[in-house]
């Protein structure tokens, strides 16, 4: 793990780009005292449709369409309107 301090890190920081996306971390450090780090990001997975199919159980009660249409509890509104 590289320790720099700003001013090295801005007037190399393609350099340092170059040695975080071989591997290396590197830390920016203001008067000494570490600030920042600079890791290579980690690509994402793409998404596979329906990986969640039978892991998640939904109540069929929110398939009704009363459901989102029907008032809410005095309470609840209440703290939705910041009076709770």
């Amino acid at each position: 793990m590289a320790k720099v301090n700003v001013h090295e890190a801005k007037t190399n920081l393609s350099r340092l780009l170059m040695r975080v996306e071989a591997g290396e971390e590197v830390v920016i450090a203001r008067n000494g005292e570490p600030v920042a780090r600079l890791v290579r990001v980690q690509k994402r997975s793409k998404r596979q449709f329906g990986s969640w199919k039978g892991r998640v159980k939904l109540d069929d009660a929110i398939f009704d369409d009363s459901f989102f249409f029907d008032p809410l509890p005095e309470e609840e509104l209440a703290a939705w309107e910041g009076k709770a």
